[in-house]
């Protein structure tokens, strides 16, 4: 049975007739994009493209195919729009405490579509790193990093991982070649810093492999951090779950699992079934683990690619 999400990618490049232009459209990676119409051909046993010079064609196949899958595509936004009917009077203010980290990378997009599909909702951020006491009614609602979450009346899911690997831009890679081993990461340059969020468990990383030294610039921010790495001035080790949703970041290595924390959506049990809290529950929890899912996936398939070599 093929994933339903296929489709979008199938339909995208049947629209704009290539993977470049359909990954920009649905804000993936070109790899991505091909990827999924790969998975769909295997999936169906047919062939949907043909691959030309000039771009992608469809098939006599995917011709067939097209109009149901813009039947789907139909349904589907149907299902979403009536969905949305039902839970848009559904408002107030819903206070969110979250890290620097993720507030600055994954989040503001899922956000903005959150108050697309929830007009009615006010989102107030807390982006400081200090954990605030839900219990005591400091937030409503915590993304936090954790092994397991601790504190009175305390409920919620384990939307991600918190893996770390290292990482570059895909033009440092190209000009530099990709590092696969720590060998090979200490002759090139790295970024440190993060900020408080980030920095504790990056030093930690980086005094086990004893590269320490190798850092070459040092950020306290984490958005600083990122657009030094963007920009290719070298590696850094970053979370899995920002850089892998990341298009313009690449992973060298295999991630760093010594520990099992995890990225924890929590409330406390006396808001759980409050309208307006369970919704943004509900939206955040399903888009976030839907992101680390494609995050995975995305490095994975970087992974088992040939090592990039600087020309």
């Amino acid at each position: 049975m093929f994933d339903w999400d296929d489709l979008r990618h199938f339909l995208a490049v049947a629209e704009t007739a290539s993977t470049l232009a359909a990954g920009r459209k649905l804000r993936v990676s070109q790899t991505t994009v091909a990827r999924r119409i790969a998975a769909l051909e295997a999936a169906l046993g047919l062939i949907l493209f043909e691959r030309r010079q000039a771009g992608y064609v469809l098939t006599p196949a995917g011709e067939a195919l097209i109009e149901r899958a813009r039947c789907v595509e139909g349904a589907a936004t149907a299902l979403a729009d009536a969905a949305a009917a039902q839970t848009r009077e559904v408002g107030g203010l819903v206070r969110l405490t979250v890290g620097q980290a993720l507030a600055t990378t994954v989040l503001p997009p899922v956000l903005r579509d959150l108050y697309k599909a929830h007009p009615g909702i006010r989102i107030e951020l807390d982006t400081s790193d200090a954990t605030r006491d839900l219990a005591a009614g400091a937030a409503d609602i915590a993304l936090r990093i954790s092994v397991q979450p601790t504190g009175s009346g305390l409920v919620g899911r384990r939307v991600a991982s918190d893996d770390w690997s290292s990482y570059c831009s895909r033009p440092y890679a190209a000009a530099h070649g990709l590092p696969r081993s720590i060998r090979q990461l200490r002759s090139h340059p790295l970024v440190g810093g993060g900020g408080e969020g980030i920095w504790q468990q990056y030093l930690a990383w980086l005094r086990e492999h004893d590269l320490e030294d190798a850092v070459a610039m040092h950020y306290d921010s984490v958005t600083g951090l990122l657009a030094a790495v963007r920009a290719g001035f070298g590696v850094a080790a970053l979370p899995c779950f920002v850089a892998d949703n990341d298009p313009d970041l690449i992973r060298c290595l295999p991630p760093r699992r010594k520990e099992e924390r995890g990225i924890w959506l929590l409330t406390h049990e006396r808001l759980r079934h409050t309208p307006r809290v369970r919704v943004v529950l509900d939206f955040l929890g399903d888009r976030l683990a839907r992101l680390a899912r494609e995050g995975e996936r995305r490095a994975a398939a970087d992974l088992a690619s040939p090592p990039i070599v600087a020309l």
